[in-house]
């Protein structure tokens, strides 16, 4: 295990760590060990904050930041480490792709669903503030549109440049010397041209169904055959399945691997091809966003899972909600494209350079470790390194795994070992998202072959994930394991795992991996999150009681030591904020910590400003959105919002009330605090009750990322 780090700020009195629980390696500070780089930390400041609110009065609308403009200012966070020139070169290459498939997720479901209002003429803003669909539109095509140019700018003035210093440069189709172009056409020719296919648009060609996100080409033509200008355009979409970005190959280019040119390049250079005897007047790239939000009325759905499939479908012909388009494109054929895709103006986004900078992402397989982060591996120090001691090892002590830091393994060990262990007679899991050759489905398939009583709760709606999950769902079946698909009306977001052993004793004993991430030892490796695995009775107790309520029927399930939504867990959250603002009240020691990746929800939001007001002082770490104002006087004077973006995706939801520093309140789970998390999905948050995990939550999840300012950035709100 390696040293943990320690905290020169006190969050609680100092206790002494039980030699009975064990908690993994930590998450890396200044000076970070294996090289890490620092995560870039963000500190929201009131700035253009609305007016002060008296003490005791209630906050209005303007007391509250847009959940749409929040989450573009976190993207502008993630653009800002693709220009920090601190971060290796091909790493920043990758924040600017990830900016991108930020976007695109944003256009597809949330733009999605204001235009659809508007479409239903509903007026009223049905967010935390008091904005109208309209109005949320107008502000985010203004917001969106500097983005993205900064983006862009980003890419042509400063990626660009600095790659080319490192020997890794981009052709343009114009400037291509005699063993490239030759190259290039070969390659056309070769690998491309035979997999196209060009659709004219005129009387007897409709335009096509262009697939959400995909690459196309728009080609305006000319007839040179007939005296009078005979103009005609036509589309070549480009499959998915063809590189975005091809690496040159010629003998005399630069380097093997370091010159590169993109796709769209060379079929633009090549498109008459296409059309013999016709002219080419111009080719430029596209791409269409479409609406890819799921509506399903599960009430109605005899089958869910075949509703889905449909829907899944159906989705291919959503509606536009951007056209992307290459800067210089004909003003007739751009009004073309926004006619048949039904797009005003606002809704389009010239471009100067690559469509889609999501395909960036693939030069991060150069090798080229010079330009990324040192290499990084988990460690795997915890007493579950040994799988067939896990239950063993958890029969006397909790364990608290914090990953990336600490290894995932163990996590699917518990799972493997249950599935091989002959004293295990049933398992129990929820599968929100697995990877794509996933362990835990695997594991899942053996124990039932071993006869075990296997259920497995795979959660159908899981966004972008709906057909990977029936997929495994009906896999999962065909091996004779148990599959139900939650409650309905509600997302199974909660990561639990629930194991029922007879020990040698001939008793009965459960137990349970409690965590904040996915079952997915893929995104294990870049998010950081929590595991806690325990066979304390109290908490496997309650994993059995919410299995319990997902597969069967009866009233609302009670539970004693899990915090489950969306059943307890709203109602207990303002519980714990209450007692800390009635304790600062009375002028008692009060404080508020909470870590997560949205803050949302109205109730809460108040109940902290109600906290700040009495005295509180609370300090909270948000990834993304935000809808709270910090530091307004009279209203959160008290509450302080930090923003951590970095190598790893801040994923942790952890939650800490100090109750008057008797017994401090300590939780993780799989809920932010937005009001689907609380109304609409299944959540679990769960005690840290060993006081050892406890005081390692205390000195090195919370006080270490409050104390790590030396890269803080200040944003001023609103």
């Amino acid at each position: 295990m390696a040293s943990k780090r320690r905290s020169s700020q006190s969050l609680t009195p100092t206790k002494t760590a039980a030699p009975e629980a064990s908690v993994g390696h930590p998450a890396p500070s200044s000076p970070a060990p294996n090289g890490l780089s620092k995560d870039d930390e963000t500190i929201l400041l009131p700035g253009n904050h609305p007016a002060p609110i008296t003490l005791g009065g209630t906050p209005t609308k303007a007391a509250y930041f847009n959940r749409e403009l929040s989450w573009l200012a976190f993207n502008r966070r993630v653009l800002e480490q693709a220009q920090n020139a601190r971060h290796p070169l091909l790493e920043r290459v990758r924040f600017l792709a990830i900016v991108s498939s930020n976007l695109d997720e944003f256009f597809e479901i949330r733009v999605a669903g204001l235009i659809q209002q508007v479409d239903n003429n509903v007026v009223e803003s049905g967010g935390i503030d008091a904005l109208g669909p309209r109005e949320q539109l107008r502000r985010i095509h203004s917001v969106v549109a500097s983005l993205v140019d900064d983006q862009y700018r980003c890419w042509r003035e400063q990626l660009i440049p600095a790659l080319a210093a490192e020997g890794i440069t981009f052709a343009s189709a114009t400037a291509l010397n005699h063993g490239e172009l030759a190259w290039v056409r070969t390659y056309f020719e070769e690998q491309v041209f035979p997999v196209l296919t060009p659709l004219g648009i005129d009387q007897s060609h409709p335009f096509p169904q262009l697939g959400n996100k995909t690459l196309n080409i728009v080609v305006s033509l000319d007839n040179p055959s007939t005296p009078e200008p005979d103009r005609h355009f036509a589309i070549l979409p480009v499959p998915r399945v063809l590189p975005r970005i091809v690496p040159i190959d010629a003998t005399d280019a630069d380097k093997r691997g370091r010159r590169f040119i993109f796709l769209s390049d060379i079929i633009k250079l090549c498109a008459a091809d296409f059309f013999p005897g016709y002219k080419i007047d111009g080719a430029h790239a596209f791409r269409v966003t479409r609406n890819s939000d799921l509506y399903i009325d599960e009430e109605e759905a005899e089958n869910l899972l075949k509703k889905i499939e449909e829907e899944l479908r159906n989705l291919r012909r959503g509606a536009a909600v951007r056209l992307e388009i290459e800067d210089g494109v004909d003003d007739a054929i751009f009004a073309t494209l926004c006619d048949h895709l039904s797009l005003s103006h606002e809704y389009v986004f010239r471009l100067e350079g690559p469509i889609n900078h999501l395909r960036l992402m693939a030069l991060a397989d150069i090798d080229r470790p010079d330009l990324k982060y040192p290499a990084f591996s988990p460690v795997n120090v915890s007493p579950l390194r040994e799988p067939s001691l896990i239950f063993d090892t958890l029969r006397d002590r909790d364990v608290l795994l914090h990953h990336p830091y600490d290894s995932f393994q163990p996590v699917v060990d518990f799972v493997e070992q249950a599935a091989r262990d002959p004293r295990v007679l049933a398992i129990k899991q929820t599968l929100y998202r697995t990877s794509g050759d996933s362990p835990f489905v695997r594991a899942l398939i053996e124990a039932s072959r071993n006869g075990k009583q296997v259920t497995a709760l795979v959660e159908l709606k899981a966004r972008f994930d709906e057909a990977n999950n029936i997929q495994w769902a009906r896999q999962l079946e065909e091996a004779g394991v148990h599959v139900v698909y939650g409650l309905v009306g509600h997302k199974t977001h909660c990561k639990v795992a629930l194991v029922v052993r007879r020990e040698s004793d001939g008793k009965l004993r459960r137990y349970a991996h409690l965590g904040t991430g996915n079952y997915n030892p893929r995104t294990a490796r870049i998010y950081t999150d929590l595991s806690c695995f325990t066979s304390r009775a109290e908490l496997t107790a309650d994993a059995a009681t919410l299995f319990n309520a997902l597969t069967g029927f009866g009233r609302a399930p009670e539970f004693d030591h899990l915090l489950v939504a969306p059943f307890t867990l709203h109602r207990r959250i303002l519980e714990l904020i209450k007692r800390e603002t009635t304790n600062a009240a009375a002028g008692r020691p009060a404080r508020i910590l909470a870590k997560m990746n949205s803050l949302v929800d109205q109730a809460i939001i108040d109940a902290l400003y109600a906290a700040s007001r009495a005295g509180v002082q609370v300090d909270l770490i948000i990834r993304g959105v935000c809808c709270l104002v910090p530091g307004v006087p009279g209203l959160s004077e008290k509450i302080r919002v930090r923003s951590l973006v970095g190598r790893f995706l801040e994923h942790v939801r952890a939650y800490y009330f100090l109750n008057d520093g008797s017994e401090p309140a300590i939780y993780a789970g799989s809920a932010d605090w937005m009001p689907r998390n609380f109304f609409r999905r299944i959540e679990v948050v769960f005690p840290i009750l060993d006081p050892g995990l406890r005081q390692w939550m205390v000195d090195e999840l919370f006080a270490m990322e409050l104390q790590d300012t030396e890269s803080a950035r200040l944003l001023a709100a609103g």
